[in-house]
């Protein structure tokens, strides 16, 4: 960690640290620390104290208490972000104190740390900040990683947003229907984050038994169960330094979520049969295709929970919300599906382009590709029309749910990818069904333009429950 820091920048523009507090034993502890990283500290009792030195010299951090004679650290913390926007603010909270720790977060706060100082937290947060500005100097409106096709203004806003959530380490959970790209997201926030030397970790909640869940997550020592013959680590610690990214994160049961809830809090994990809590420095992403709040309302999500991951919230829009964008995934996707096979791409005619954009893809950008898929398979003469593209009737822009009632009437009992393709866009479109209804199935069966023994069925067959 020392050479990393110090190699930044030769020994006469060694990076420099902003501390602000009013306590001068925690200023001492504080700056003889960061001394240990080789970095250069300055230090101001009070919020005047602070704005003077930053408007006459320049800083790599500001770590700042919230409690100041002169005011909250949390004025100091919007008066950056304003003023000085590209230096990263973290702030000391009272232990416990997880309010105001999220209302730093939402203000634009790097990250926070507790009273008492945990060192080791305090030594991994400020290396990732001082990370943080070197990389904003070097690419200060670069996306990296994964591309996010599409030009519409709602894309647009998703790019910006997720340009912005990559200069904190504030939770960000990405909401959004199935297919939509939401792991795509939470990848191209980790590459472009000060955090993309590091791993991504990718967790899908709902994948993991709930007996194995907790020895998955946080690991286990040897001997604390039967069959645990060595030490293992845990998902969680695999993510050190990097992005853990909590997909289908409705999914975890409560007594796990307990468990999560202390990683977001305290930075610590207590693998199974350890006595012992280790501190872990990981950024935290989140996902579903369920409505965290409305779970939380039923008594399913822990609300202490929610507020804790959900500090930011990142909506990736439906495909029938942005049906401009059609056009320029299609061609990608035929680009790269050609690539496969070694074959030319084939184009889509203006007919069958017509097509896709007036139908409301309940699956999404996942679904578009199947469809695009089989339409690649049966076209012969290198233009794609609209014999070659088969949807589910009924579903438009405007009723969505007509290709589940056309679904159900008449049921795809083949196996292969193609029957499970759609039978994976069926249950995700009755599973939301169900919970826009609060598990009401008369009125799911309603909403989806079917029958309730339809519906019935068709929960039976798929599994749902």
């Amino acid at each position: 960690m020392n050479q990393g820091l110090a190699g930044m920048r030769d020994a006469a523009d060694q990076p420099v640290v902003l501390v602000v507090d009013d306590e001068p034993d925690l200023l001492e502890l504080v700056s003889l620390t960061l001394s240990r990283m080789n970095l250069k500290t300055r230090t101001a009792a009070d919020l005047a104290g602070a704005r003077k030195l930053l408007k006459a010299e320049r800083f790599d951090l500001c770590l700042t208490d919230m409690r100041l004679p002169d005011g909250d650290g949390l004025d100091l913390v919007g008066w950056i972000q304003e003023n000085r926007a590209a230096l990263p603010v973290a702030v000391i909270t009272a232990h416990g104190n997880v309010e105001a720790a999220v209302r730093a977060l939402k203000l634009g706060a790097f990250d926070f740390v507790s009273k008492p100082l945990d060192l080791g937290v305090l030594r991994k947060l400020v290396g990732s900040a001082i990370r943080l500005g070197a990389s904003i100097e070097e690419t200060p409106a670069t996306l990296r990683g994964p591309r996010l096709l599409g030009s519409s203004a709602v894309m647009e806003q998703v790019r910006e947003m997720i340009a912005r959530v990559t200069r904190s380490q504030a939770p960000v959970h990405i909401c959004g229907e199935s297919g939509t790209g939401k792991e795509l997201v939470a990848r191209m926030i980790h590459e472009s984050g000060a955090r993309r030397e590091g791993p991504f970790v990718a967790v899908n909640c709902g994948a993991i038994p709930t007996e194995l869940m907790e020895s998955e997550l946080f690991g286990h020592k040897r001997g604390s169960f039967t069959g645990a013959v060595a030490d293992k680590k845990g998902l969680i610690q695999s993510a050190e330094g990097g992005t853990l990214f909590l997909d289908e994160v409705a999914d975890l049961p409560l007594h796990m979520q307990v468990k999560l809830l202390r990683v977001v809090q305290e930075k610590t994990v207590r693998p199974v049969g350890e006595a012992r809590e280790e501190t872990v420095d990981v950024r935290i992403l989140s996902a579903t295709h369920k409505i965290l709040a409305d779970l939380v309302a039923q008594g399913l999500f822990r609300e202490d929970l929610f507020y804790r991951i959900n500090v930011i919230e990142l909506r990736v829009p439906a495909l029938r919300e942005r049906s401009g964008d059609i056009a320029e995934i299609a061609d990608a996707i035929l680009e790269r599906l050609a690539r496969r096979t070694s074959t030319t791409a084939p184009e889509l005619s203006p007919d069958a382009l017509r097509t896709l954009e007036t139908y409301a893809f309940p699956g999404n950008v996942r679904e578009l590709e199947n469809v695009l898929e089989r339409a690649l398979t049966l076209c012969t003469t290198g233009v794609i029309s609209p014999e070659h593209i088969r949807l589910r009737s009924g579903a438009t822009a405007a009723d969505p749910a007509g290709a589940v009632a056309a679904l159900a009437a008449s049921p795809v009992e083949g196996g292969g990818a193609l029957g499970s393709q759609l039978e994976s866009i069926e249950r995700d479109a009755i599973v939301k069904a169900l919970e826009k209804t609060r598990y009401n199935k008369t009125a799911a069966a309603k909403l989806l333009g079917m029958s309730f023994r339809a519906l019935r069925y068709r929960i039976k067959k798929l599994g749902i429950e």
